[in-house]
């Protein structure tokens, strides 16, 4: 097996392990695949088995772990497009869901595959058939076999939006993890971290200080990210949509929906017309959603279906796949869910910025709350993080009945958005220019593509 000489006895007792135990991770897959987890026709991409020939001449390989991850690496991948067009890009996720939206929303001719789970064989077979020349990582994705295998290959790695949360920290502190870890971060020529404190996290674990340069946050650039193809939504739902007062629960989950549904029922008291748009984060939780909230007495109806928006409706969920943008542009209020709850951490919140929306969250956003303090320094007005179910009533009902405030609030998260966004991408473009793509065969005669 190929890991990394510097792994020394935690990288080989690591590798030793995951070859071992290869036969279960196989029986998992295929559970996961007969629940509906992993792709029931490309689930084999994730033995390393590629779908597609490799494409002649140099390929640049990008991976994030979900859908969030994925949409943060378009801006880069648009602009290497544009500065290496005879350039191959390979994008890889692991979440079913992620692949689904990444195929819809990636540029014109990137490739898109599901990524090898991490044993010695499916890497190898992986990086053996695409031979990337470099390859960027999104946020936290550290697995001890892909890393130590294209170092061992000499492919050069970038880790761009880097993540080291407190609990990660501590988790990866421990004594017997410790020599792994500093091997895998010893590996990237270049990371970009979120913050300064995640920037000591990772010097402390072993990070080279010189290799660390910061560049912003890429979710903001994908909120302002301008792309073509995205799927319009049917005008019969416009219409329909139009002649309410509408908000939106964005990414919510378990629990969180019958705290909206609370907040429905009492702000519908006074406004009559209210409608109330829930996008969960898991689409396959509708069936149940409607279910458990039609109980009190509303009427929910399910994307799904097809099911028309009535006068009488009351919550309309979205259960379907890559539309959330969509209905955050028809939406002037939404609120980021995965932050009402103990135990949840946020999501990202500069998407519904991007599209003109008045955006509210909750009190437990994780590492988010760098985003709420980032964009409320370019405008207190870009965002209310509320301290629970009875603020985010209070603020909803303000805005529904305010018109002048609302639309205050929606210029002032678009705006802080646009400066958050600007020169973050020419930031790490230059980087990887510097600590990855420099090689004189990437720059073939007449911009072919060719090595």
């Amino acid at each position: 097996m190929a890991m990394c000489s510097k792994a020394g006895l935690a990288g080989s007792i690591y590798g030793t392990l995951t070859a071992a135990i290869a036969p279960l991770l196989l029986l998992h897959l295929k559970w996961r695949r007969l629940k509906g987890l992993e792709d029931a026709q490309e689930w084999r991409q994730r033995l390393g088995s590629a779908s597609i020939p490799r494409p002649t001449g140099p390929l640049f390989w990008f991976h994030a772990v979900s859908v969030g991850e994925g949409l943060s690496a378009i801006p880069v991948i648009q602009k290497c497009l544009q500065a290496r067009p005879w350039v191959t890009i390979l994008m890889t996720t692991s979440t079913v869901t992620a692949f689904i939206v990444l195929k819809r929303t990636l540029p014109h001719g990137v490739l898109c595959q599901f990524a090898p789970i991490d044993t010695p064989t499916a890497v190898n077979r992986f990086l053996s058939h695409w031979q990337p020349q470099a390859a960027v990582f999104m946020e936290n994705e550290l697995w001890p076999n892909l890393l130590c295998t294209s170092a061992v290959k000499g492919i050069p790695l970038a880790l761009l939006n880097a993540r080291m949360s407190s609990k990660s920290f501590k988790r990866w502190s421990f004594h017997a993890a410790r020599p792994l870890v500093a091997t895998m971060l010893a590996n990237f020529s270049l990371i970009c971290p979120l913050s300064t404190a995640e920037g000591v996290r990772l010097q402390l674990l072993g990070a080279p200080p010189t290799n660390i340069h910061f560049a912003g946050n890429l979710k903001y650039a994908w909120g302002v990210f301008n792309f073509d193809g995205v799927r319009k939504l049917e005008e019969t739902l416009i219409k329909e949509l139009s002649g309410r007062k509408v908000w939106l629960a964005a990414s919510t989950h378990a629990g969180e929906e019958e705290v909206i549904a609370r907040i429905h029922k009492n702000v519908r008291q006074d406004i009559k017309e209210l409608l109330t748009v829930i996008v969960p984060r898991h689409p396959k939780r509708g069936y149940k959603i409607q279910r458990d909230l039609s109980k009190p007495g509303l009427s929910v109806v399910l994307r799904s279906l097809q099911e028309h928006i009535q006068a009488e409706t009351d919550i309309y969920v979205v259960d379907t796949i890559g539309e959330l943008q969509q209905f955050y542009g028809l939406t002037p209020i939404a609120f980021v869910g995965g932050s009402l709850l103990n135990g949840l951490s946020g999501h990202n919140m500069a998407e519904a910025a991007a599209c003109g929306c008045a955006v509210l969250t909750g009190p437990h956003i994780g590492h988010f709350s760098k985003m709420v303090g980032e964009m409320q320094r370019h405008s207190q007005l870009s965002i209310e993080q509320v301290s629970g179910e009875d603020e985010l009533q209070h603020v909803l009902k303000e805005l529904l009945s305010d018109p002048v405030f609302l639309k205050r609030r929606q210029e002032a998260a678009k705006y802080a958005l646009t400066c958050a966004a600007v020169g973050v991408v020419e930031t790490v473009w230059k980087l990887l220019e510097q600590f990855l793509f420099t090689w004189h065969q990437w720059h073939p005669i007449e911009g072919k593509k060719g090595s």
